[in-house]
């Protein structure tokens, strides 16, 4: 990501600028026929609409004069003619725009939420979501206004503007100079006010979500605001978002409204000068009353179009600097891709071999320095030593969370980089130490482990997780709703479902990041107990937590400072007397914890 931000930064603003728009255009590519037949709609709809004033003049300087009664029926005929065909045409570009609008939002959102799904995890862990979630609402919102507004706007603009204006010199070459003199004094303050209008109001929708995000926190942290005697503090600091968010609007209604006087006075100005002039064109016989009227209604129309024209595109710069931020994020590679040609590997074992690997994030010092490990299939695992010394980085790089910069991951002999996503990660268990449930039902839960699996197949995994007991006694057993994120589950409730997915997926590996470390005496027994049932016959490795539980692996890898500096069973670790024998002393006099 970090290089494609300075690659636009090194570009101008003007080609920046075109080519966000020429992407957000793009998605509209795929409808070019119906686009093709909106523009031949407008086009029909323009035609009758500027062609009226033409009956009008041709009524005025004719048929009026004349008295011609037949003439007037043919007038009249071909006049509700027009109507009638314009009417109809009217009704297919709402259709037209219709179709485009909503295929191009629906195509915007779904490229940006797969885009979203292809990251990976590396984009995550450095970006908040939040952050994300500002790209799904607030600019995909903006970008939709775009197909929604302002595009079929500025189709119907043009083409309205350079007909109007072609039949307006026709009628006289004088008046609209005229005309564009007052366009003109439009021009002086219009852009600049429109611009400032467009940013307040993109501030505005800003402050907004800031002020709603505030009010959520406010009610959702009620409890905690009483039981600490913070009202006086959380009610200031609402304030001061809702008094920015005030002030903002009360701009952002200040340029609004002069947005609109200017364009008023604009037209004023030059309809002044326009009935002047053109009151003695009358007179010299320069051009004829019906022509002046003419010129008269198409100038008020042309002049409401062209100002509108030109808001749109002030509107759709200061747009396309908010859809810059969706541009860029779709050009972004995922730190990690799949290889085009996978191999395929059927009945995984679980030998598992680190290779002289090593890992930094990003910029910082590495994490991981030259780790060579061999773990056999079916063995127990543990890898211990202080925060910060690589251990939960390596089971990432198993997952392919991230890949190694320097050595190999091997799977059954395969180079894990070689293996498609899917035959990867369905056969690997991760329990981490916060588990997520889904806001719907205990069932659906177990089964997002294994969707397709019968319901027997789901109670047998619950009970195998020690989890079968506690939810029968939930008020509608597996029916029961969690709430978000299994509010009404302990900790250890949601550990042992968790459990029962892993269960009910049957994969030969399995990876336990701190899965207990959270947990309360009487919880971990039940879940270890589980765990312990749930590692039979498989590769397990383990981030341990509490040394009291790894005594019986059959593998302990001391990880200090990225290196593995001590490796072998718990008690000839001990025997050493080296590291693992000072960390095992020093978590026995803080409760068994490391």
């Amino acid at each position: 990501m970090d290089s494609h931000v300075v690659e636009s930064k090194k570009k101008s603003k003007k080609t920046t600028l075109l080519q966000v728009y020429m992407w957000a255009v793009s998605f509209m590519y795929p409808y070019k026929w119906v686009l093709s037949l909106l523009i031949i709609c407008v086009l029909v709809e323009t035609g009758v609409t500027i062609a009226i004033p033409k009956f009008i003049q041709y009524f005025t300087d004719t048929i009026l004069i004349s008295g011609d009664v037949e003439q007037f029926k043919i007038f009249i005929g071909i006049l509700i003619g027009a109507v009638t065909v314009m009417i109809l045409f009217v009704a297919w570009r709402n259709i037209c725009e219709r179709i485009v609008q909503e295929k191009a939002c629906r195509d915007l959102q779904y490229s940006i939420y797969a885009h979203l799904r292809t990251l990976g995890f590396a984009y995550f862990e450095k970006h908040p979501i939040g952050e994300s979630l500002s790209l799904m609402n607030s600019e995909v919102a903006s970008l939709q206004d775009f197909y929604r507004r302002m595009f079929p706007w500025m189709i119907n603009g043009l083409l309205f503007s350079v007909l109007a204006i072609t039949l307006m010199m026709t009628l006289s070459v004088k008046l609209s100079i005229v005309m564009l003199l007052g366009f003109l004094f439009y021009y002086i303050f219009g852009p600049y006010l429109d611009k400032q209008g467009s940013l307040y109001a993109k501030k505005l929708s800003d402050d907004r979500i800031a002020f709603n995000q505030k009010t959520y926190e406010s009610i959702a942290s009620i409890q905690d605001i009483r039981a600490n005697g913070a009202q006086k503090w959380d009610l200031a600091l609402f304030m001061k978002y809702l008094r920015k968010f005030n002030k903002t609007m009360v701009k952002t209604y200040w340029f609004a409204y002069w947005r609109g006087t200017n364009r008023r006075l604009s037209y004023n100005i030059g309809a002044l000068f326009i009935f002047i002039y053109g009151i003695h064109l009358v007179r010299t016989n320069g051009i004829t009353t019906g022509e002046f009227i003419a010129f008269i209604l198409l100038y008020f129309q042309t002049m409401h179009v062209l100002t509108s024209v030109v808001s749109a595109i002030t509107e759709q710069r200061v747009l396309m600097h908010q859809a810059e931020k969706l541009y860029q994020f779709l050009k972004q590679t995922p730190a990690v891709q799949e290889v085009k040609n996978p191999i395929e590997l059927a009945n995984v074992q679980g030998n598992i071999s680190l290779k002289h690997v090593s890992f930094a994030y990003s910029d910082e010092s590495a994490i991981l320095n030259h780790v060579n490990l061999h773990i056999q299939a079916g063995e127990k695992v543990a890898i211990v030593g202080e925060s910060g010394g690589g251990k939960t980085t390596i089971l990432k790089l198993l997952g392919r969370f991230y890949d190694p910069i320097k050595g190999e991951i091997t799977l059954d002999g395969v180079p894990i980089h070689k293996l498609s996503f899917p035959a990867l990660r369905e056969n690997l268990g991760f329990v981490f130490q916060e588990t997520y449930l889904f806001g719907t039902t205990v069932k659906e839960n177990i089964l997002f482990g294994k969707p397709h699996a019968t319901e027997d197949e789901m109670i047998e995994t619950a009970k195998a997780a020690n989890a079968h007991t506690f939810i029968e006694g939930l008020p509608n057993g597996y029916d029961t709703l969690l709430g978000e994120r299994g509010v009404k589950l302990s900790g250890g409730q949601k550990q042992r479902i968790s459990i029962a997915r892993m269960f009910i997926k049957n994969p030969p590996i399995l990876l336990l990041d701190e899965a207990t470390s959270a947990l309360d005496n009487v919880s971990e027994k039940e879940v270890q107990s589980a765990l312990e049932r749930l590692m039979r016959g498989r590769t397990t490795i383990t981030i341990a937590h509490r040394l009291s539980t790894i005594m019986d692996y059959d593998k302990i890898v001391l990880l200090d400072k990225g290196r593995i500096v001590e490796s072998g069973t718990y008690e000839t670790l001990v025997k050493q007397r080296q590291q693992f024998f000072e960390l095992a002393m020093s978590s026995r006099k803080v409760g068994e914890s490391i």
